[in-house]
């Protein structure tokens, strides 16, 4: 019985859409919303009826602040969502390649396993170099916030958040802790979310 997972092909195929169509995570809002009329505003004095000008008074743009808090929540959702797949993901190939597969037991009622040729791919997968290594795994999480976030390091803590979310769904979904591998994928991508967000002093301290 085969119990079919994400495998490198899907997550190669989110991550492209991703790159290829960011969402739009700087603030910036598009042409048409960004015509907030900034000159004066007249107003008709109730005592006197004369018209006067209250200069630089702004109604606030309620439409595109909210538009911006959906962009902001729907980054949040799609790096938790691709997280908690990749994962998941990561933890399938090692219990392939360990043999460890107590959790497919539980999925397939005892019926399933891995053939000789599978479980030599999925060790390769996993390896240090491999496609669901720590070092691999670990950098495409960090690339798909960049992407989401148009690469603003300012957004690293909040993006960090969104991840550790999507790790505690993989947990739940996986039903005891993560494999040793998907541990270490977590320590080398806060480390490496850490390094993002203080590039901006970096650069701060360059330009001083």
């Amino acid at each position: 019985m085969s119990v079919a997972g994400l495998g490198s092909t899907d997550v190669n195929r989110i991550y492209q859409d991703y790159t290829a169509n960011p969402v739009n995570t700087k603030g910036n809002a598009p042409e048409e919303a960004k015509t907030e009329e900034a000159g004066a505003v007249f107003e008709k004095s109730a005592d006197s009826g004369r018209v006067t000008a209250q200069v630089g008074k702004k109604a606030p743009n309620t439409e595109l602040i909210a538009r911006l808090k959906a962009d902001q929540e729907a980054q949040m959702q799609n790096l938790q969502s691709i997280v908690q797949k990749m994962m998941t993901g990561q933890g399938k190939a090692y219990s392939m390649a360990s043999g460890d597969d107590s959790i497919w037991k539980y999925l397939a009622s005892g019926e399933y396993t891995v053939d000789e040729l599978a479980r030599k791919k999925a060790q390769e997968d996993i390896s240090e170099d491999g496609y669901w290594g720590v070092k691999q795994t670990s950098d495409r999480i960090l690339d798909f916030a960049k992407a989401l976030s148009g690469d603003d390091p300012t957004k690293a803590k909040e993006l960090l958040d969104a991840f550790d979310k999507g790790y505690k769904q993989a947990t739940g979904e996986w039903g005891r802790d993560l494999p040793d591998i998907s541990k270490q994928t977590y320590d080398a991508v806060h480390k490496k979310f850490d390094e993002w967000a203080n590039s901006v002093n970096d650069v701060t301290k360059t330009e001083a």
